[in-house]
């Protein structure tokens, strides 16, 4: 028997889609700006670090505050197909979650913790710093993540935000085959249609990419389309595989979280000083850093967390909605502040990807179950006969 769904008035369900949105959008589009626009370029592999510090206060606080009620059904895990539609890292919705988010899956269930401040720190000690393997468990996706929102700050430097957003939606078929890889799901045949759409789709718009008159500092098509595509595995894989993580124990969510930040932050600090040591040694860890960069960070932790709590209000065709509101927006901001000039192939390419997030997202069809109208009729011939 499924459990009852929330009574959601639909003002509450278009805030959810607008915040979905409006993160997406403007992570995306603040973070190209402060790649291109800005005189002091700051260091990429920082602004991650600081990003996933400030994920794991937050997952600390909120797991805090769980465990200090009383309360029934706060949260259970649903699945990478389902997250995927958030709309970004992630920001997840996406800000990619989009991006620099890691997903945090929402949905009811009853809490396995709960008591006072003692007993968050025992629950710390004893599945943090007294469980070295789940960490090490947990270094994987990390490693893997880290490697996509690094990439995404490669792709927004040598791509336009709206370019990147339209490309970026290549996790939707990335997820859908590593979750019938890894997790034996299947794929209904419009689903591996609009896979296809969105693949041609993808296609058309890097066939010959929009270009940013505004736009004056040296950029590589094919270095951002790359990073892009690599991203977009990182984010199907780490995505799965976390999800079979969380469903392979008991453990909370935010106890994963904060096994999943606490390896991120060593797995960056890492890349911090293989790729870039000796100039933040000399400039600083904060060179360059501005109140966007800032607001960018933002997006990516705060923005990116707070999106996971509403999106549990919304289904997959307000997502997909959402996907697609955030590619308008991205290419509306990128005409006005980076002169981006609208192709042919890029509209229809576009066009193609929103087409292919709404096909991606309707419900599937349930041909085992008989309708009441077939039962009743059924049974009327059954008498007369």
């Amino acid at each position: 028997m499924s459990p009852p769904k929330e009574n959601v008035s639909l003002l509450f369900k278009l805030y959810c889609l607008t915040v979905m949105t409006l993160v997406a959008a403007t992570y995306t589009v603040a973070l190209r700006y402060t790649r291109t626009v800005e005189t002091e370029l700051y260091f990429s592999t920082t602004a991650v670090c600081i990003t996933e510090v400030i994920k794991l206060f937050l997952s600390v606080g909120i797991l805090a505050k769980l465990l200090t009620l009383s309360t029934q059904n706060i949260i259970r895990c649903v699945s990478a197909d389902e997250w995927l539609h958030c709309g970004s890292h992630n920001v997840v919705a996406n800000v990619d979650p989009v991006i620099l988010i890691q997903p945090a899956f929402w949905r009811l269930q009853q809490p396995r913790e709960t008591g006072s401040l003692a007993r968050l720190i025992t629950s710390l000690k004893e599945n943090v710093l007294g469980s070295p393997k789940e960490l090490l468990k947990l270094s994987v996706p990390s490693l893997v993540y880290a490697l996509q929102n690094n990439m995404a700050f490669v792709a927004l430097s040598n791509l336009d935000a709206a370019v990147y957003q339209v490309t970026y939606q290549l996790k939707i078929p990335c997820t859908a085959l590593c979750t019938v890889l890894m997790l034996s799901r299947s794929l209904s045949k419009l689903q591996w249609f609009s896979v296809f759409m969105l693949c041609g789709g993808v296609t058309l718009v890097q066939w010959k990419p929009a270009q940013a008159t505004k736009v004056q500092v040296e950029q590589n098509p094919w270095l951002g389309f790359g990073a892009i595509a690599v991203a977009v595995l990182c984010s199907g894989f780490a995505g799965v595989y976390f999800e079979k993580v969380l469903k392979s124990s008991d453990t909370s969510l935010w106890v994963r979280n904060i096994q999943l930040y606490l390896s991120g932050i060593v797995v960056t600090l890492f890349g911090v000083y293989m790729s870039e040591g000796a100039q933040v040694l000399e400039k600083g860890f904060f060179y360059g850093y501005t109140y966007c960069v800032w607001f960018v960070i933002f997006l990516a932790s705060v923005g990116g967390l707070y999106t996971s709590v509403v999106v549990k209000y919304t289904d997959n065709i307000m997502k997909g909605f959402s996907a697609a509101a955030a590619i308008v927006l991205s290419t509306v901001a990128s005409v006005i502040l980076f002169g981006l000039q609208i192709t042919v192939t890029f509209s229809l390419g576009a066009l193609l990807v929103c087409i292919s997030i709404y096909l991606y997202g309707l419900p599937r069809q349930d041909t085992t179950k008989i309708q009441p109208s077939e039962t009743k009729s059924s049974k009327e011939r059954l008498v007369t006969v």
